[in-house]
């Protein structure tokens, strides 16, 4: 079978990816890397990452705090990367606890800052000892153990990264840099799904700046959001394709063949004929934003045979004309966003480029030909930052700030 060259290109991009597996899904040595060069950048301003954190706890009780902080699900790829976010970051910790299953408890885990952690049984009373818990694992688990580690004046705060408590009401869903105010009086604080995160950095400021009316998102998402299952059916999948052994790739873990194909399926279909993973972004968006119960957001979810960073196209219909050199002002001074829309250079938001950032990109900056007053672009962001770990640490550092994070007294 002769091969074709854009084969052979994926087979490459895909060797780069190099999976393990802890808890069933993956990690890269990708996550280690920074791409980012002003080279990448429309404006003249050096390409940012948000900044190292600096603790302001004392502002609350004239003193710094440190904390007892537990991840749950560490040596997985949520985990792994919350943890290195803590550190590159600086978070004010004073003990680091790692908490797994059977199959890990009693391993060691390096880290760069901490040394060398034992992973532990994870254990309810256990983890109401810190103060705050990252969780990274399944919804079922954060059901069964989430409000248990939090309850009571004496619980830890818990950040969960699942789904699980998304929807509750009574329990905020938080993008910091939008609602981080929502967890003061907190203790169980849900991460958003990974492509609402992503989105709405970039639908926030402009919200803020033209007012939104309607928003219709289609993603392309990388195979990493599938775990490592969906990891090893593309690699595997796209080697077979290449070597020849097989015309089109075999598939268990998505409804078709990924490599060389994308699919317009992720999770299951709803009544409504959207997915569920579709309705997350309509359902997360007008929560996060505080917006009404029926305004209207819709999505098309697809997958794409890429290793990591998921990418959007947003179309916006706007209360207010839009004014381009506004919309890209607000962009690049948004905290969380590198604005990337240099099309004369050919400059503009992609996964390659998008991946190992804490920052989403956004360009492809145009005033719709659809709506009178709206405008489109389209935006790529790391899934297991922006849409998930950092998110998740960030949280804690608004709380922190917010006083709604306290250290425990210790005896």
């Amino acid at each position: 079978m002769k091969i074709p060259c854009v084969a052979v290109a994926a087979l490459l991009a895909l060797s780069s990816f190099h999976t393990t597996e802890a808890f069933g899904v993956a990690h890269s040595p990708l996550q280690h890397t920074s791409v980012g060069s002003t080279a990448f950048l429309k404006s003249s301003r050096p390409r940012r990452s948000i900044p190292r954190y600096q603790s302001s706890s004392n502002s609350h009780n004239n003193l710094e705090m440190n904390y007892k902080v537990g991840i749950v699900g560490a040596t997985g790829a949520v985990g792994f990367e919350i943890r290195q976010v803590l550190e590159k970051r600086g978070f004010p910790i004073d003990q680091l606890r790692i908490f797994g299953s059977p199959r890990s408890a009693g391993s060691d885990v390096e880290t760069e800052k901490y040394g060398t952690i034992q992973v532990e049984l994870f254990d309810v009373a256990k983890a109401r000892e810190c103060d705050v818990v990252f969780l990274a694992v399944s919804g079922d688990f954060a059901l069964e153990h989430a409000e248990a580690i939090s309850a009571g004046d004496d619980g830890a705060v818990v950040i969960d990264n699942s789904s699980a408590f998304r929807y509750n009401p009574d329990i905020p869903l938080c993008v910091p840099e939008i609602n981080g105010d929502k967890t003061i009086g907190s203790k169980l604080i849900a991460n958003p799904n990974c492509t609402t995160a992503i989105g709405l950095m970039a639908l926030w400021p402009l919200h803020k700046l033209f007012g939104l009316k309607k928003v219709i998102m289609t993603t392309y998402q990388a195979a990493s959001g599938a775990g490592q299952p969906g990891m090893d059916e593309l690699w595997e999948g796209t080697k077979a394709v290449v070597n020849g052994e097989r015309d089109v790739a075999e598939n268990s873990v998505f409804a078709h063949p990924l490599p060389f194909n994308v699919i317009p399926q992720i999770d299951k279909f709803q009544e409504n004929g959207y997915t569920k993973e579709e309705m997350k972004v309509t359902w997360e968006t007008r929560k996060i934003c505080d917006l009404p119960d029926d305004f209207p957001v819709s999505c098309t979810a697809v997958r794409i045979p890429t290793s990591r960073a998921h990418s959007e196209v947003i179309i916006i219909e706007t209360e207010k004309p839009v004014d381009l050199e506004a919309a890209r002002k607000a962009l690049d001074e948004a905290p969380g966003v590198s604005l990337v829309d240099d099309t004369e250079n050919l400059k503009y938001p992609m996964p390659l480029t998008a991946t190992g950032q804490y920052d989403i990109e956004v360009g492809r900056l145009r005033k719709s030909i659809v709506f009178d007053n709206g405008m489109e672009f389209f935006v790529s962001g790391d899934q297991l930052l922006r849409g998930a770990a950092l998110n998740a640490v960030l949280v804690a550092e608004a709380m922190d700030k917010n006083g709604a994070l306290q250290a425990k007294e210790t005896a």
